[in-house]
């Protein structure tokens, strides 16, 4: 009798466990499609951007550019593409005047299929070049009055960067990434390069949380 009574309970039981549990989410990117994207002084100038979307469970979710970056088997950072509607208050058209831009940078998990934004500071999403390393970023940011440059390296789960140094004065230049070129890593040391506006490489040794600049010869002795 009680093993019969333990049978009626678990098959009972059983569709409630299985129903309670979480299902997995399915991420997948759409294809590559070629859109407009207009620069410059008076934003006139139209310059080719390729953008994908990215789904949950074959949901739309943001649309995207570039490669995405695996910093673990489970988290995965984007960069992000948008719509902004160009539309004047007086414009009386009801079709909006969709214009493509570049936006910052997603963190994407894919267990749970959240998607978040991920603030870099002084990340300029028309000049910065960001190049990913583990769950580091380095790239050059500009200040909020557009003025200064830095070298920068974020490291996610961190509000602050764990390295802004003055670089000199940001560009003037009105094409997109030209705040510098993208970064360049190397492992066994962690180590990040950045050139300066004026031609010159930084060297940054990265330890943990803190970054260290590199000498000479500490550079040569490990070529």
């Amino acid at each position: 009798m009680r093993s019969v009574l333990f049978v009626l309970l678990a098959i009972f039981l059983l569709p409630r466990i299985a129903g309670g549990a979480p299902k997995p989410h399915v991420l997948s990117f759409g294809r590559w499609a070629t859109v407009k994207w207009f620069v410059g002084a008076g934003q006139d100038k139209p310059l080719d951007l390729k953008v994908r979307a990215l789904y949950l469970d074959s949901r739309l979710k943001e649309f995207t550019l570039g490669t995405p970056h695996d910093v673990t088997d489970r988290l995965i950072v984007v960069r992000r593409a948008f719509r902004l509607n160009d539309a004047l208050p007086e414009e009386t058209s009801s079709v909006p005047n969709w214009r493509w831009q570049r936006g910052g940078w997603l963190l994407v998990d894919r267990i749970t299929g959240h998607v978040s934004p991920i603030n870099l500071p002084e990340f300029d999403a028309f000049y910065s070049r960001a190049a990913w390393y583990r769950d580091y970023v380095a790239y050059c940011g500009i200040s909020d009055d557009g003025k200064n440059l830095y070298a920068m390296v974020a490291q996610l789960g961190r509000r602050k960067p764990i390295l802004k140094k003055a670089l000199g004065d940001a560009p003037a230049d009105d094409m997109p990434d030209s705040a510098c070129p993208a970064p360049s890593w190397q492992r066994q040391p962690v180590r990040v390069s950045f050139s300066s506006p004026l031609d010159q490489k930084l060297t940054y040794s990265v330890r943990g949380h803190a970054v260290d600049v590199v000498n000479d010869e500490e550079e040569e002795g490990t070529k």
